[in-house]
């Protein structure tokens, strides 16, 4: 039996080809011993998406010879998977691809040498940290936290009280991930005010942009309490010194697969088992993603970057990166996921791929993106629109052997509908030769998120929501409305434009979508027969 260890790929590398695995083709000693004494690359996070893709084109790079230094993994919380995932398996992840057509691509991804736990709790863990920041060589910090990662505030707009803590607390116990970087910015500072640069990675709108401002505004916090000195904010703010770029990053890397594991498991891998943390997180050992995977970075770095334009990852302008965030987010990929998601969550669905064999939610999901999204896409210019979206409904969310489900996508959906579907909304009313109230498909799915907060299937079953931050507010406005219902406090959420970020009965489409909503809510079944009466109408 194999094991994910060092020590295995390397004595038994024979044997792990034979099952058609890919090993790391470079001297991990070297590189760890090179990236000891220079770091070059700290990243927060490594879940999922990193362990299964950036990992994996700066792996090339180290394969190719064009990098001599690994990555450093920071955790900021869930410290335990430190000990139940990253140092049981030596920091390396097998990664499994998974095709359409079923087969498998497997490789042993090792590009990250080390984890950290970001904990002031454990001094020593957090001394090596500070003095990675000290070292003048270190070019980036990057980021896939998610987008709550870099939020300080409360949905009234008032800092959370973990933050409040961080700004009394000052550089000496930070807990807030924002609050950790900020401090080990300000070492760096202290140090001799090395350039640097920070790239989120998040799937989320402007992320440099916000990854930015939550730093300045703690490091702001801190000068007014008199915990750094000014020169901190202008070294912040000088684009020689540190830049926040942005990012767009687009793989599926759902939660871990029982059928993956199993195969692994008949393979003769040992220890492959599925981990979930005291935190709730679930992670494994192997990551199961897709084929496609786009990764496009505004190219301003102030302290030299890893060649990751020879892995597939594209560098370019901000306008560009801007333009292909806002195809992907607003129009060709995450609409139409949370239109499946919540519609999948009330007719019983567990795989995205399963509802896009359902003709009626593959022809909403097509409406969505084809009809009214496509007539107001932002071109990117370095992929064709329409054909990234024909990517995305004919291969990836069809493809049965990519385990994403509808309730990991429903996940947080009140901090996205303003971007996913406003957008497009926003557009409609700029432009002259259209009107937002002829769209149906995107009312319709805003109708049927509405219809999703109640908690309540098609069949009239109750079903558990996913964690959302506005839940309880949202929920709250539905109070008490069940089948049958003719009335509510709906207007609350359709007028919310902190929401929506526009007065959906101010552009016309509030009434629309609280009629769609009633017809939802007139019995059993009514979601699936407004669904058809609707979509049949778009066609």
């Amino acid at each position: 039996m194999l094991q994910l260890k060092r020590s295995s790929i390397v004595n038994e590398a024979e044997s792990w080809k034979r099952l058609g695995v890919e090993l790391p083709q470079f001297d991990f000693n070297q590189v760890a011993k090179n990236t000891t004494e220079k770091p070059q690359w700290v990243h927060f996070g490594a879940g999922n998406i990193f362990r299964g893709f950036v990992a994996n084109a700066h792996q090339k790079l180290l394969n190719q010879g064009q990098a001599d230094t690994g990555i450093i993994a920071v955790k900021t919380h869930d410290f335990e998977m430190i000990d139940l995932l990253n140092r049981p398996y030596d920091n390396l992840t097998l990664l499994v691809t998974m095709k359409a057509n079923g087969s498998f691509e497997k490789a042993v991804i090792g590009s990250i040498v080390d984890t950290i736990a970001a904990d002031y709790n454990k001094k020593d863990e957090f001394n090596r940290l500070v003095g990675i920041f000290e070292n003048p060589s270190l070019q980036l910090a990057s980021f896939t936290i998610t987008e709550k990662g870099y939020n300080l505030t409360n949905p009234s707009g008032q800092f959370i009280s973990l933050v409040e803590k961080d700004f009394q607390n000052g550089l000496e116990c930070p807990v807030h991930a924002m609050s950790i970087v900020t401090a080990l910015l300000y070492r760096r500072y202290k140090k001799g005010q090395y350039p640097m640069t920070l790239v989120s990675m998040d799937n989320c709108s402007h992320n440099g942009d916000k990854l930015k401002a939550s730093v300045l505004t703690i490091a702001k916090e801190w000068l007014r309490r008199e915990h750094v000195e000014e020169g901190f904010i202008d070294y912040l703010e000088n684009e020689d010194k540190i830049t926040f770029p942005l990012s767009m990053i687009d793989k599926i890397t759902p939660r871990p697969s029982e059928k993956v594991r199993e195969v692994l498991l008949e393979d003769g891998i040992m220890g492959m088992d599925i981990i979930v943390t005291p935190k709730n997180t679930y992670t494994a050992p192997f990551v199961n993603a897709e084929v496609s995977e786009y990764l496009v970075i505004e190219d301003k770095f102030t302290n030299g970057r890893p060649g990751l334009e020879h892995s597939g990852i594209i560098f370019t302008d901000r306008e560009t990166v801007n333009k292909m965030e806002t195809m992907k987010v607003t129009t060709c990929l995450n609409p139409l996921h949370t239109a499946l998601a919540v519609s999948g969550c009330l007719l019983g669905y567990t795989l995205i791929a399963e509802e896009m064999k359902d003709e009626t939610l593959r022809k909403f999901a097509e409406m969505i993106g084809y009809q009214e999204g496509l007539k107001v896409v932002v071109d990117p210019e370095i992929i064709s629109p329409k054909a990234f979206l024909d990517e995305v409904l004919n291969e990836r969310f069809t493809n049965p052997y990519i385990p994403d489900t509808p309730q990991r996508i429903a996940c947080d959906t009140s901090l996205k509908v303003g971007i996913r579907f406003g957008e497009t909304l926003k557009s409609y009313v700029k432009r002259e030769d259209l009107n937002p109230t002829d769209l149906v498909a995107i009312p319709l799915a805003i109708a049927t998120w509405c219809r999703y907060l109640l908690g309540i299937d098609d069949e009239g079953r109750p079903f558990t929501l996913s964690p959302d931050p506005q839940l309880d507010t949202l929920q709250a406005a539905l109070e008490g409305v069940v089948l049958g219902d003719q009335s509510s406090n709906i207007k609350f959420i359709l007028s919310n434009e902190s929401i929506f970020e526009v007065n959906l009965y101010e552009i016309g489409l509030g009434e629309k979508i609280e009629s769609m909503f009633y017809e939802m809510l007139s019995g059993t079944g009514a979601v699936r027969r407004t669904l058809e009466k609707y979509v049949s109408h778009i066609g």
